[in-house]
């Protein structure tokens, strides 16, 4: 039987096999197998998963979390070692929540692209990187992930479309692109020629100071310290708007326009579910439940059909 490191190891591989990351769950559970080896431990007991959850170290808030990794590695790792105890879902528990969205306005998107514009750097290029890439996530949906995985072939500007490739779980998708946006990127990329001119450069579109692929830390530091520019943060908040919040603004202006223009919103869900890359429709219905003003159109919808009603 081989040893509870190289079961997590293999369990990793089966995993990302078939399209997760698993970049957390990587790094948690190797931690785990470290504190298992240390205990000398070559199975996983109750009492193990729930000492390594609540290490010390690990906050209180992050206990529940912590298990779960565990939980779903033993579950997996019981079909192997009989003698494995997958922790019950009632210890830790933990309520499932989502982050409310923020949605920006068109204000505070302008003052975030100013802002961006007005950036010191060591190179001219610098600034126009986040311009481009903010401007890019507030009017198209993407993950910042898969903005930042654009390589050059991926970006076809003649027909105005981006293909992400292996986006989550390895699902990949066409995504059209409006004139305007189009053409933002067409001056970007001409920028980026004059940047790489004499330089060893990477092939990705969104390219650092140094030329190499913007690393995900450092953009939302970025953006963090904009934020704080132009007030969406106050001087000592450490939380605010993210990033990601972009994705949610994209969903929620279209749903509304939808409705707005007489479309069956409800219909038209699984186009924008494809269109975002969700794995299933349900992950996009959790938009119309999400804010007061989707819910006053779906239900002057549902009315007005009452009254045509004879």
């Amino acid at each position: 039987m081989n040893t509870l490191r190289e079961a997590v190891q293999e369990y990793l591989t089966l995993r990302r096999s078939l399209g997760f990351k698993l970049r957390e769950d990587g790094a948690r559970l190797a931690d785990f197998a470290s504190f298992m080896e240390q205990r000398k431990a070559s199975y996983i007991t109750h009492k193990l998963a729930l000492a390594w959850a609540q290490e010390p170290k690990a906050l209180p808030s992050e206990w529940a979390r912590r298990l779960g990794f565990v939980r779903v590695f033993a579950r997996h790792r019981s079909a192997t070692d009989p003698r494995t105890q997958v922790p019950p879902t009632d210890l830790l528990p933990y309520p499932a929540t989502r982050i409310r969205p923020y949605i920006y306005s068109d204000l505070e998107i302008r003052a975030l692209l100013d802002a961006s514009l007005k950036m010191h750097c060591r190179t001219a290029l610098h600034p126009w990187t986040y311009y481009c890439l903010i401007g890019l996530l507030s009017v198209s949906g993407l993950r910042l992930g898969e903005a930042l995985n654009l390589e050059l072939p991926d970006v076809d500007l003649q027909a105005a479309v981006l293909t992400i490739k292996s986006g989550k779980f390895g699902k990949s998708r066409l995504v059209p692109l409006h004139r305007s946006t189009r053409d933002v990127l067409a001056d970007y990329m001409a920028r980026r020629n004059r940047f790489a001119t004499g330089r060893s450069i990477s092939s990705y579109f969104f390219v650092s100071s140094r030329g190499r692929r913007l690393d995900v830390r450092a953009v939302h530091d970025t953006f963090n310290t904009l934020s704080h520019q132009v007030g969406l943060r106050g001087p000592s908040d450490n939380h605010g708007p993210r990033l990601h919040d972009f994705r949610h603004r994209f969903a929620f202006k279209t749903l509304l326009n939808w409705y707005r223009s007489g479309k069956d919103a409800e219909r038209m869900l699984p186009v924008l579910s494809n269109y975002l890359g969700h794995v299933h429709v349900n992950c996009t219905y959790w938009y119309l439940q999400s804010w007061p003003e989707l819910m006053q159109e779906a239900m002057a919808r549902l009315e007005h059909r009452w009254e045509e009603q004879p």
